[in-house]
């Protein structure tokens, strides 16, 4: 059971509701934020082992190069240039192998080049993962699968990056709910709009929670009424949340807050007709 949680725009408060919901109901969670993770901040996991995340990159031998420009040909990415010689430009390639298929001389071989990390770490008996994508690296892509691939039967919590990009896409594949946190602002609403036609899009079930809710009618409820999108949760608009949040401490810590969070998995519970708790 996947449940993803994820924002048109970023500082909605998408880490606040899976850090929460996920230590509340006891589920694995996987920041899928791999260019910004900062859940671990908040969960504190314990044992936290790190593994490299490597995709393969061609490594050319010259002396059996024919220079024939196949792989140049080949290469969909422009990775690959040849002057007097083939030259790999790292950071384009996609680790496709097809230049290596296409070699008639066999001078192309594989090695696997770092991109970034994943970490692993458990807090009680909650297992807690994390990615992280090494600075200057342009593709988040085969961090955030390698991630994936490490979901098995149990509820997982999967906090996606803001926005609606291809790795937003690639975190929901296979995804049973998602949950679209959003703000009662103008540029919440725009960036709603935009993260709510795409899961429509990949015709995945979801939900809306409302972050700093100061007033019940604003455009932003509007909207959900008028496109009969559920609202599953609100937390309101309150200075003492802001002040838990910058101590890097859970919400669910506190009761009148834990309360917000036990509504919404009950809400859950409801919508995906299977038990959180």
């Amino acid at each position: 059971m996947q449940i993803a949680v994820l924002s048109g725009k970023g500082g909605t408060g998408k880490t606040t509701v899976s850090t929460n919901l996920a230590r509340l109901i006891n589920a694995k969670y996987i920041d899928c934020d791999v260019e910004e993770p900062n859940g671990f901040i908040f969960l504190e996991p314990q044992n936290v082992k790190k593994t490299d995340v490597c995709i393969p990159v061609p490594s050319i031998d010259e002396d059996k190069c024919l220079h024939c420009k196949k792989c140049v040909e080949i290469c969909q990415f422009n990775a690959l240039v040849h002057t007097d010689k083939v030259i790999l430009f790292e950071k384009l390639c996609h680790g496709c192998g097809a230049c290596q298929a296409v070699c008639p001389s066999m001078a192309i071989t594989e090695k696997d080049r770092p991109i970034g990390k994943i970490e692993i770490g458990t807090n009680g008996n909650m297992e807690c993962l994390s990615g992280t994508l090494n600075v200057t690296e342009p593709m988040a892509g085969p961090i955030i699968s390698k991630l994936k691939s490490m979901i098995d039967d149990e509820i997982t919590i999967i906090d996606c990056s803001p926005g609606s990009s291809c790795n937003v896409v690639k975190s929901l594949l296979d995804v049973d709910y998602a949950i679209l946190v959003t703000e009662p602002t103008e540029f919440g609403l725009h960036d709603l709009k935009i993260a709510v036609e795409l899961v429509r899009k990949m015709k995945i079930p979801f939900g809306v929670i409302i972050n700093r809710v100061s007033q019940e009618d604003n455009t932003t409820f509007r909207y959900c009424r008028q496109e009969n999108i559920n609202i599953i949760g609100e937390i309101p608009f309150d200075r003492n949340i802001a002040v838990i949040y910058s101590k890097g401490e859970l919400l669910i810590n506190h009761q009148e807050y834990k309360n917000i969070f036990s509504d919404i998995s009950l809400k859950l519970k409801e919508v995906m007709g299977c038990n959180l708790l």
